[in-house]
């Protein structure tokens, strides 16, 4: 016959020794429901990382050309995010909730470009960037420029070629091409210095976007949706929707190339480098970095 040595925990003790044990052991599972409770768990902070440098060792390496029709292709698709909510701004009545239906026509380009996996300037102030702070190197840092410069460059001709295809191909009626000019007029009373704050919001906020992405399953396009949208709402400045919308005014002959040059694209770019690259990226990479 066994006989039970009493325990010599205080009462706390034995309290604290139970919880510990029920904390480590759980509730006993099936092999199968185990394997349900790590699949509905959300991915490791550094499992995000990896994916997304991953991501950009891929672009990183990836030929000129590819690149180049990429970026062209998601600079022509960004155009419609200028076209829809212009077309949204001139067909929906007055109203004090115009503006909010109206933004959800921002969020049209991104869904396209991001969907299509499509190359786009503001997505690579992350993507590529952490390959970068992972193993810094001469080589990795030229590999960066040159994909920035040609995806940079690509989305811009693309912008530029939309609109000044919307301008001069008469694709849409008058009211619709007031509403354009409408739009980069609105961007235009921006002071270069606001330019430069409100980009750093929008990279920010494309970055954050990037960063979910991985682990956003069915709700990639929601996620899309929800971020963007709030860069439509809250006037933040994006190189490249910002660009579509401007250079229709250059070419309408509203605005110099000069002004959109030095006041709004310089300190536009600048803002969304520092708020994707430099604050978001960099952030994200040292919180890694500390866990190890």
């Amino acid at each position: 016959m066994s006989t039970r040595k009493p325990s010599t925990k205080g009462p706390g003790q034995a309290a604290k020794a139970e919880t510990d044990e029920t904390i480590g052991e759980s509730f006993a599972l099936s092999p199968d429901e185990a394997s349900e409770v790590e699949e509905s768990r959300p991915p490791r902070v550094q499992v995000l990382h990896e994916t997304i440098r991953r991501q950009g060792e891929e672009e990183l390496h990836r030929s000129a050309t590819a690149l180049a029709w990429s970026a062209l292709a998601a600079g022509l698709s960004m155009g419609f995010s200028m076209l829809a909510r212009a077309l949204l701004r001139t067909h929906l009545p007055e109203a004090s909730g115009g503006f909010l239906i109206e933004n959800f026509g921002y969020t049209i380009g991104f869904l396209i470009v991001i969907l299509a996996r499509q190359q786009l300037f503001t997505e690579n102030t992350i993507t590529a960037v952490l390959p970068v702070m992972t193993v810094p190197s001469l080589g990795t840092f030229a590999r960066l420029l040159r994909l920035w410069g040609i995806v940079l460059v690509g989305n811009l001709v693309g912008v530029a070629l939309f609109a000044y295809g919307v301008l001069h191909m008469q694709v849409v009626d008058e009211p619709v091409r007031t509403s354009i000019a409408d739009l980069g007029t609105g961007i235009m009373h921006n002071v270069p210095w606001q330019m430069f704050t409100k980009g750093i919001v929008a990279g920010w906020l494309i970055a954050t976007m990037v960063w979910l992405l991985p682990g956003a399953g069915t709700s990639r396009a929601l996620i899309v949706l929800l971020v963007t949208y709030l860069v439509g709402i809250g006037g933040f400045t994006h190189i490249i929707v910002g660009s579509t919308e401007v250079l229709y005014l250059v070419f309408l002959g509203q605005a110099t190339f000069a002004s959109y040059l030095f006041d709004f694209a310089l300190p536009t770019l600048a803002g969304n480098i520092v708020g994707g690259s430099v604050i978001f990226a960099l952030i994200s990479h040292a919180q890694v970095r500390s866990d190890d």
